[in-house]
């Protein structure tokens, strides 16, 4: 079973401060610290709204209105960027980890913004982690409605037949949680181990993990190779690249695109007037008026008086 293409994506409201939104949210949107840090910061009695200190976070701000941290305005939010990450396996995916493990911020090379992952991949998954420096986009690319498609390398223990085949193309329910179509190809054999190359849409905690049990499946590596239409390439293990600011404009569709030659968007060049070309027409609306009473073609009826 294969995946519809998906629905052209709906444009991002990149700038939200046109309608009212939580204080928390306009912290974090503006880069200073995340949605949480944000909430701890009105309870310290350190944001203020027109110069009045907020005693909760439930509080709106609207257009014209005056944030401040620590009596400092809040800087203007950046533009929407987009990094690809190469997340090895046994880093986790999260800003602190109380155990002490390898982050994927102690990944990222210095000078970068505050950035949010897209999703999550598990402490033992690797591959294509994207990340985001904008609430707007990353709630975007997480939601199923948009259609975005996650492909998976995955090497499992066991061997799939064309039954299970049939049933990840229908979707499957396990332990009472329904798991949507699931695209699988098989790639090669390798002893008792399958490599797969798994597509879905929804990517539901720990799916494929979940899913390839419920077949007789043990995952033992799993790689994610694509998110949309941005994939993992020749990154290195570990490293970080930003997508060009222009691609991730024209796939999210954050700008209008331009029309492009033959689409009958651009107007059409006026013609020359040659001289004598209103002469010409006169002489040819007259001949056209003046009655024709012989030769080749209609003859004139005249109508009766």
């Amino acid at each position: 079973m294969r995946f519809p293409p998906p629905a052209p994506p709906e444009p991002i409201a990149v700038d939200e401060t046109a309608k009212p939104e939580r204080v928390a949210k306009l912290i974090a949107r503006a880069g200073l610290c995340s949605r949480r840090d944000a909430e701890r910061l009105i309870a310290d009695g350190r944001v203020a709204v027109d110069g009045r200190v907020l005693e909760g976070p439930g509080v709106n701000v609207g257009p014209g209105q005056s944030v401040t941290v620590d009596g400092e305005p809040l800087p203007a939010p950046e533009p929407p960027r987009l990094w690809r990450l190469h997340k090895p396996a046994g880093v986790v995916t999260t800003a602190r980890d109380p155990q002490g493990r390898r982050t994927i911020y102690d990944l990222l090379p210095d000078g970068l913004p505050r950035v949010m992952p897209v999703g999550r991949l598990d402490l033992n998954s690797e591959g294509l982690l994207l990340l985001t420096n904008d609430g707007a986009v990353k709630r975007r690319l997480e939601l199923p409605a948009s259609g975005w498609r996650r492909r998976y390398r995955v090497r499992a223990f066991g061997r799939l037949g064309p039954r299970d085949l049939a049933a990840l193309g229908r979707g499957v329910t396990v332990e009472g949680i329904d798991y949507g179509p699931i695209e699988a190809r098989i790639d090669s054999q390798q002893g008792a181990n399958s490599w797969l190359t798994l597509t879905l849409t929804e990517g539901k905690n720990r799916e494929i993990r979940r899913v390839c049990a419920h077949l007789g499946l043990k995952v033992n590596r799993l790689i994610r190779t694509g998110y949309g239409p941005f994939t993992l390439g020749q990154l290195p293990r570990g490293a970080a690249a930003e997508v060009p600011p222009r691609t991730v404009a024209g796939q999210l569709g954050l700008e209008p695109k331009r029309p492009r030659k033959g689409t009958g968007a651009a107007k059409a060049k006026p013609r020359p007037i040659k001289p004598g070309y209103k002469k010409a027409a006169q002489r040819r609306k007259a001949a056209a008026a003046t009655p024709k009473s012989g030769g080749k073609g209609r003859a004139h009826r005249r109508r009766p008086l």
